[in-house]
C-alpha cells in the first residue's frame, strides 16, 4: 500500500461512523413537558403582562444621550421612554390648547 493509499484510508477509518451511545430513558411528566424557564425570565413576563414593546433604533449621538440620561436621573430604559413621551405630549397638548 503506498503512502497516500494508507493516509486515505486512516481518513475515511476516522471519519466512520461509531456505534450510538444509549441516551438513558426518561419518562414524560408534565414538569419534563414544559418548556424549561428560568425563575427570573418567568417573573419578568409576569410583570411584563398586558404591557406593549415599543423599540427603535438610533444613531450613536442618540444613544449616548439616551445612555447619559438614564446614567443622570437613574431610570430605566422604560421609565425614561416614559418620561419623554409624557413631556412630549404634554408640551403638544399645551399647543393644541392655546391654539399654537
Amino acid at each position: 500500500m503506498s503512502k497516500t493509499t494508507a493516509k486515505g484510508a486512516a481518513f475515511l477509518e476516522a471519519l466512520s461512523v461509531s456505534p450510538p451511545i444509549k441516551a438513558p430513558k426518561v419518562e414524560a411528566t408534565p414538569a419534563n413537558d414544559a418548556p424549561a424557564q428560568k425563575p427570573e425570565r418567568a417573573a419578568i413576563a409576569a410583570t411584563r403582562k398586558g404591557l406593549k414593546h415599543i423599540g427603535g433604533y438610533f444613531d450613536r449621538p442618540d444613544v449616548e444621550k439616551f445612555a447619559i440620561l438614564r446614567a443622570r436621573l437613574g431610570l430605566d430604559n422604560s421609565e425614561l421612554i416614559k418620561l419623554a413621551i409624557d413631556e412630549l405630549y404634554r408640551k403638544h397638548e399645551a399647543k393644541r390648547v392655546f391654539g399654537d
